[in-house]
Order: C-alpha cells, then structure tokens, then sequence
C-alpha cells in the first residue's frame, strides 16, 4: 500500500482523492485479470473497453464530447497514471495513449472534429495514436521528412514513415505530423487525422522492446487525406505537438512516480521481512541509506510532478520549462528507486517474473519517449537563460 500522504499537499481538491480511489479500486480488482503479457495488443484493447466502461477515459479528453471536464485537469490526468503504474505499466500505457493521442484534436480540433472522434474514445470503443517520430526524426523534429503534398483542392497526400509510434498496429486513427512548406524548419509542419484503414496507409513494422507494449513503424504512400482532419492551421503542426506534451509530459513524470512508489513499497516488504547476520535488512544502516535515498526520490518527484500539472491547472499558457522538470526528474528518480530495489532483493530482484524485474524494464522507456532526458534538459536551460534575459531587461528599463 502506498504512502498516500502527498493527497494532503495543496496542489489536492477533493474531487482528486475521490478520483484517485476509484481508480486504485479498478487496478486492484479488474487490471490484473484483462491483461496477458503474451497478448499486448488484446490486452491494450480490453483494457481501453474496460477504462471506458469504468468512466476513466473520460478525464482524458473534455466536455460536452463525453469528457469529464471542459478543460483537461492535468492532476487529474497524473493521479489516474500514477495510480495505474503502480499496479501495471502496461494499464497505464492502455490509457495514457488514449489522452495523448487525441490531445492534439482536444486543443485545437474542430468542433466537428471533436464530435467526430472524442467520444468514441471516451467510450473506450476507439483506439488513438500520437505519430511524431521518424526514422532520422526524434528527438530532432525540424528533421521531419514525411510530407504531405495539395490533391486537388479538398485532399493532401501523404507520403513517408514514422516510427516507435504507441498504439501503432492497434489504434483505430492517427494524429499524424507532417511537413506541408509553409516555412523551413518546425514552422512548416501541419497535423492530420488519419484513418486506420485510409488507402496508402500501411503498419510496416511491428517492434518488440524490453516491456512489451504495441509499437510500430508506419508508412504512407500516396496516402489521401481530406483537409477536413487537419487540425488546426496550415504550419501550426509544431505549435500543437509541443503543448500537447506541456501537458502530457507531466503526466510521464506520474507514471514513472507510480513505477517508484511499488518498487519502494516492494523494497519495504522485502527488507523488514528478510534476515541476514541475524537480522532484518531494515537494521543495516547501509540499507536504511538506500531506503532514505528512494524516500527522497519519491518526494522529491511527487512535488515537481504535481506543482506542473497544478500551475498547468491554475491557467499557465505554457509549462514547457515545469513540464520538463517534471519528465526529467520522475523518469531519473524512478530509475534510480527501482535500480535500488533491484539491488536490495539481490538475486530475487533480477529473476524474470518478480515485480522489480518487472519494473526495471518498464521504467527505462520513460527517460526516452516524449522527450529524452536530454532534450528536457535542453529545454529547461533555454528557458532559464530567456528568464534571466528578460528579467535582466526589465531590470534595466
């Protein structure tokens, strides 16, 4: 059982541990049994109808298009993936692609647009995926080279690959960045809705990693699209990528937290139970450094995380600079609670099938997608240094 102290912090209302509970009620009594590690697509897809039915997916996108909220409630978004993670990275993946995913339509869709797709995915009887990275473009998205061309006056085609996109192979439609001319760089990408079973598209690739979770490379070719799911306007693609991660890299920082909280729970049991020179674990003071190492982690990242998604909630236009924060400190954390852990169950802690096996795996893409650890730390430092500009012009005025 977790140290749920941190409910109590400021950053809380009610309606948030209210939340929190439910979802620890639906980790504990139904993940388990939906997912079967050797079936990663049919266990992605049962867990999103049973998110649905549960009502879970509805923080993810907002009213009156079946959501929970008119605005996204970024802590609201945190503590259902914290919680999950907990119990299941696989479960918190299930639902954390549903929101990011469809976060793109959410904050700059069209009306139309958001009665089209939302609610299928409130409902949990749609999948969605989130395609930015490319074969030569991850981390550096000015590098993009899939590009969609004008087809007559209503339809662009598409034409180029993406790759390691989540839910790739399973999602129903695809929020797809492309470049489309308007400007060199990032300020020439535009973003669409593309239909799983849209002609020219194809999954070319399905890829396995270390925690299996449902990966691929995409390809279009001569893929048509009507300009009717482009969202937002020509050239904005970049715009609508980066604050959709100002409000979902918090919650990547969540689920890493929720990954640290079990390994640090896991760790506890094991060392006040386990004996060694005639004594629990618990009594070595090495070992009660390491446990106060992991306690501070977990603090530590809890309050980054949380103080992100609570300016993200109180209005801020843009967190780029807590968002990273947030990533950066709870996927570093996690990995330095877990990899303890590990270390503390001794040879238990790297047979395959235990818990902290299992979170050493699942922990370690966190520091990689939506955001490396060092472009976070790129993004942090620019923004500091345009602070400190600005502050100093203002100082000087």
């Amino acid at each position: 059982m977790p140290d749920l102290s941190f409910l109590a912090w400021p950053f809380f209302a009610s309606e948030h541990t209210d939340l929190r509970q439910q979802v620890e009620r639906f980790a504990a009594t139904e993940a388990d049994g939906l997912i079967d590690h050797h079936d990663v697509d049919g266990s992605c897809r049962r867990l999103v109808t049973a998110f649905g039915k549960a009502g879970l997916i509805r923080h993810a996108v907002t009213a009156p298009f079946g959501g929970a909220r008119e605005r996204l409630d970024v802590r609201a978004l945190c503590l259902i993936r914290e919680t999950l993670a907990y119990q299941s990275g696989l479960a918190d993946f299930a639902f954390a692609m549903q929101g990011l995913g469809t976060g793109p339509i959410t904050l700059f869709g069209t009306t139309e647009q958001k009665q089209r797709y939302l609610p299928p995915i409130a409902a949990g009887t749609a999948i969605a995926a989130f395609a930015l990275s490319e074969p030569e473009a991850g981390s550096d998205v000015a590098a993009m080279a899939c590009a969609a061309e004008p087809d007559g006056p209503d339809h662009v085609r598409l034409n180029g690959e993406k790759t390691w996109i989540s839910n790739g192979g399973i999602a129903d439609r695809y929020v797809v960045f492309c470049r489309t001319g308007e400007a060199p760089g990032v300020k020439g990408l535009s973003a669409f809705v593309v239909e799983a079973d849209a002609p020219g598209f194809a999954v070319a690739e399905r890829l396995d990693t270390i925690a299996p979770h449902p990966l691929a490379r995409l390809r279009f070719t001569d893929c048509r699209v009507p300009v009717s799911q482009r969202i937002g306007a020509p050239g904005e693609g970049f715009k609508i990528a980066m604050a959709t991660l100002d409000v979902f890299r918090s919650t990547v920082g969540a689920a890493a937290l929720g990954l640290a909280r079990r390994a640090l729970d896991e760790t506890l049991g094991r060392v006040t139970t386990r004996r060694l020179f005639g004594a629990t674990m618990a009594e070595m003071p090495a070992v009660q450094g390491h446990l106060a190492d992991m306690a501070l982690d977990v603090d530590s990242a809890a309050l980054m995380i949380y103080r992100a998604a609570w300016m993200k909630d109180q209005g801020a236009a843009r967190i780029s600079r807590e968002a990273s924060m947030a990533k950066l400190l709870g996927t570093e954390a996690a990995s330095r609670v877990i990899d303890t852990a590990v270390q503390l169950h001794g040879g238990d802690g790297v047979r395959k099938g235990s818990k902290v096996e299992e979170l050493y795996r699942e922990v370690r893409a966190l520091r990689i997608y939506e955001g490396a650890t060092d472009v976070q730390k790129l993004i942090i430092a620019r923004q500091t240094l345009a602070d400190h500009g600005a502050r100093t012009a203002a100082a000087a005025r």
